[in-house]
């Protein structure tokens, strides 16, 4: 008979060891990974109209007619993206379809599935085989810091030079 203030001449039996958990999945092809700043969504069932301005990056999948004013971030179109605004940012990805002027301080991607049909003001375009493009490009030139503050500076004053 079993005593429950005896100590048990059972020895336990060792827990099985746990398998380490799968590695996290990588984001979803065509939906870029996202940095250290914070990125709102407008998800593929949903119609947007009018503008949009704020200070965060922002990831499209569904419809936006209007503007899009978010000059220090990413607006990226996703993939079920269609919009319909002209758009002001710092960088801009397209893997679906816009209609309007791009003005970025940085650069536009176009992705091969992307379309984009409207001027592009940008420092720097990428456009992938099999993206559809139709409109102007502008190139604003990349202005190097190092340059800028060296022009910044005031001229040396001309030495004379010492009479023999």
């Amino acid at each position: 008979m079993w005593k429950p203030n005896q100590p048990s001449s059972i020895t336990p039996i060792p827990e099985p060891a746990r398998p380490a958990p799968p590695p996290q999945a990588a984001e979803p092809v065509g939906r870029p990974a996202v940095t250290a700043t914070d990125q709102a969504t407008i998800g593929k069932g949903l119609f947007i109209k009018g503008e949009i301005s704020g200070s965060e990056s922002l990831f499209i999948d569904g419809k936006v007619e209007g503007s899009i004013n978010l000059p220090g971030n990413r607006v990226t179109i996703g993939r079920n993206g269609q919009v319909a605004a002209n758009v002001n940012a710092r960088e801009v990805v397209i893997l679906g379809k816009i209609r309007g002027n791009i003005s970025t301080s940085d650069r536009v991607d176009i992705r091969a599935e992307g379309s984009l049909t409207g001027d592009v003001t940008a420092a720097r375009i990428s456009i992938e085989d099999g993206a559809f493009f139709k409109g102007g490009i502008e190139l604003r030139k990349v202005e190097n810091k190092a340059v800028a503050a060296a022009a910044s500076l005031p001229a040396p004053e001309p030495t004379k030079l010492a009479e023999i």
